[in-house]
C-alpha cells in the first residue's frame, strides 16, 4: 500500500520573526537608559552649573550667533526669557546663514585641532573652491592643500569627498537642507550613513546648525561630567552621550554644552591641562564645580 506523501510543512516566519525581535531588542537597547541607577544630573543641578559657569565666564562669544539663530527659529523658546549675560552679535557682515552642508564640513574640519586652525581651514577651502561642486570635482591632493592648516588633511579630505559623492548619488544634488524638515531621529539616521561621521559630529550638526535640542559630548564635557559625578567613572563616550541627553533638560542643553566646553578648555582641574582663567579670577584656583563651597555633590540640590 502506497503511503500518502508527506505534506510539506508551511514555512514559518520564525527567521523573519526572530529578525524582527532582534531589531526590536536592538532599538530598545539603543534607546534604553545606559545607567538607570545613576540619577544625576538633575534638572536643578544642570541649571545651577549653567548659572555658575555663566557667572564665571560670561556666555562664550563664539557661540552667540548660534544661540541667536535658535531664538530666531523658535521665538517662544524659553531661552528668550532667560536673563543671560549674552552680548548681541551684529550679523550684518554675515547675513547669509551658512548651509547645513557648510556646517557639517566645518564640524569635520574642527576635529582634533584648535578652533582657530579649523576656521582657517574652512575659510581656505571655501576660498579655493567657491562651490561644493568645485570641491567634488577637485583632486584630493588639492583639497588636502587647502585644509592642511587644520591638521589630518588626507583623512578629512577623503571624508569630505566621500560625503559629497554619496550625497550626489543619493539626492542628485549637493545639499543637506532637507534635514531641516526631519525629526532628530531621522536626521541621526541620515547623517550616520555617511562614512566617517560619528555620533559627536552628528550631535554638533544637530545643535549648532539645525537648532535641535541635542547635547554633544566631547572630551571636555566628558571629563567634567565624570569629575562632578554626572556619569559613572566607568562610563564611555557613547553611553555618556545617551545618559546626559536623557537627563539634561532640552531648554538647558545648548547653553550648558557651550559653557562646559569653554570651561573645559581653560580649567586646569577639569581638563588637566592648560591654565585656569576666567573673567572673574581670584586667588583661589580651585574649580568652582569641584570646591567644597560650590560643589553640587555636597549641595542640597542632590
Amino acid at each position: 500500500m502506497l503511503k500518502a506523501p508527506k505534506r510539506k510543512q508551511p514555512k514559518n516566519n520564525s527567521s523573519s520573526s526572530s529578525s524582527s525581535t532582534k531589531s526590536s531588542k536592538r532599538a530598545k537597547t539603543i534607546n534604553t537608559e545606559p545607567y538607570p541607577d545613576h540619577p544625576r544630573p538633575t534638572p536643578d543641578e544642570c541649571r545651577a552649573v549653567r548659572d555658575t559657569l555663566l557667572a564665571l565666564h560670561g556666555f562664550p562669544k563664539e557661540f552667540i550667533k548660534y544661540r541667536n539663530r535658535r531664538l530666531n527659529k523658535n521665538p517662544n523658546n524659553s531661552l528668550k526669557s532667560e536673563a543671560l549675560d549674552v552680548e548681541e552679535e551684529n550679523d550684518a557682515g554675515n547675513s547669509e546663514e551658512e548651509s547645513v552642508l557648510d556646517g557639517l564640513v566645518s564640524t569635520i574640519l574642527s576635529q582634533n585641532t584648535t578652533d582657530v586652525n579649523s576656521q582657517r581651514a574652512f575659510a581656505s577651502l571655501k576660498s579655493a573652491f567657491p562651490t561644493w561642486e568645485d570641491v567634488l570635482a577637485a583632486e584630493s591632493n588639492h583639497i588636502e592643500d587647502a585644509i592642511r592648516c587644520g591638521g589630518l588633511a588626507p583623512t578629512k579630505a577623503s571624508c569630505i569627498k566621500s560625503i559629497l559623492n554619496c550625497l550626489l548619488e543619493k539626492r542628485g544634488k549637493l545639499c543637506l537642507e532637507y534635514l531641516r524638515e526631519l525629526s532628530v531621529g531621522e536626521i541621526k539616521s541620515e547623517l550616520s550613513q555617511f562614512k566617517g561621521i560619528g555620533p559627536k559630529t552628528v550631535a554638533c550638526v544637530l545643535m549648532f546648525h539645525l537648532q535641535q535640542d541635542d547635547f554633544p559630548v566631547d572630551t571636555h564635557v566628558f571629563q567634567i561630567a565624570k569629575s562632578v559625578g554626572w556619569i559613572p567613572a566607568v562610563a564611555d563616550l557613547k553611553r555618556a552621550y545617551l545618559h546626559l541627553n536623557g537627563h539634561i533638560p532640552n531648554d538647558l542643553k545648548f547653553d550648558l554644552n557651550c559653557l562646559l566646553f569653554t570651561h573645559g578648555k581653560v580649567c586646569r582641574q577639569c581638563s588637566r591641562k592648560g591654565d585656569y582663567k576666567s573673567k572673574k579670577e581670584s586667588n583661589d584656583e580651585c574649580c568652582p564645580l569641584l570646591t567644597k563651597k560650590h560643589s553640587l555633590i555636597q549641595n542640597d540640590i542632590i
